[in-house]
């Protein structure tokens, strides 16, 4: 999609939303039924990476901090995919605090895209212990990336390019991931991933019933260097990826089409993912370094506000 075309798109979405937004009432659920609200891993990336905390106090911690429910990066267990008796004592923990594993977001696994075909399939078998990990953890998706070596360009032919490689790899991990009864879901995630129109396109050409988007309000920063910021409309991204969404997740700041960073309006896009019926959780992901559960903790109660307001 090219500049032009971007900013046309935007205007006509953004009329699309208003109209598609005047239905929502409170006639939806009742407040609790609204959406679940769960903590994703990197939100105290910084505990972990410093030693300062162990990823198997995350449960523990997360309930302690009045959620329940985890969303876990491999990263910081990277090595225990298939060390059972880790992945027990992870359960465990969660089990005993009455806590619900959601997802697990998989990086460092290699290109779904690659434009190499064999390195496409070593990327779908890096992941495929993620898949069985996260089924015996309970969750009902993992998260993987939509990279490839092809650099982000406007340009429309190399960026279906693009588009067809990750499909192709998106949909041979979702034929694996089926016997497990396991989504797997990409995320707006940089690069092309970014692009609403771009990442809705890649779920429906893979046509998988596994394969589905994750909406980060914050990552639909598309491509950006000293000279400019290639952005999305948050607030119109996320309403065009919502229709194929599995999950949701939470960043306080928001970007607009001409590069800009803003505040979250937690209203108004809390109303946007209501409006297409999803009723799941709403993974917070933010920690202030220094005073992550601080910052959690008050995300998680403006979205507990929120909630009873479009509750009533």
């Amino acid at each position: 999609m090219n500049r032009r075309d971007f900013l046309k798109y935007t205007a006509l979405a953004s009329g699309a939303i208003s109209i598609g937004l005047s239905g929502l009432s409170t006639q939806i659920k009742r407040n609790e039924e609204l959406y679940k609200i769960s903590l994703a891993q990197w939100s105290v990336n910084s505990l972990l990476f410093s030693g300062e905390m162990d990823n198997l106090d995350f449960p523990v911690l997360t309930k302690k901090h009045g959620m329940d429910a985890v969303e876990y990066v491999n990263q910081f267990f990277m090595d225990k995919a298939e060390d059972m008796n880790y992945l027990r004592e992870l359960k465990n923990r969660c089990d005993s605090e009455g806590v619900t594993s959601v997802l697990i977001m998989c990086d460092r696994e290699g290109q779904l895209g690659a434009s190499d075909s064999a390195e496409r399939i070593q990327t779908v078998e890096n992941h495929k212990k993620w898949v069985e990990a996260a089924r015996y953890l309970g969750c009902h998706s993992i998260r993987v990336n939509a990279y490839t070596d092809i650099p982000w360009s406007e340009d429309t032919e190399i960026a279906n390019n693009a588009k067809n490689l990750v499909a192709d790899g998106l949909r041979q991990l979702c034929e694996f991931s089926d016997r497990f009864d396991m989504n797997v879901l990409i995320e707006n995630h940089g690069g092309y991933s970014s692009d609403p129109v771009w990442l809705a396109d890649v779920i429906e050409i893979t046509d998988h019933p596994r394969a589905g988007t994750l909406p980060d309000f914050g990552n639909f920063r598309i491509y950006g260097d000293d000279q400019r910021t290639v952005s999305f409309d948050s607030y119109i991204g996320t309403d065009l990826l919502m229709p194929q969404a599995k999950g949701v997740s939470l960043k306080p700041v928001v970007w607009d089409h001409y590069g800009n960073r803003h505040d979250l309006d937690y209203e108004r896009m809390m109303k946007i993912v209501l409006s297409h019926g999803y009723h799941g959780y709403v993974g917070i992901e933010h920690g202030e370094r220094g005073r992550e559960w601080e910052s959690i903790v008050e995300i998680r109660d403006i979205l507990k506000e929120v909630r009873n307001s479009l509750a009533g």
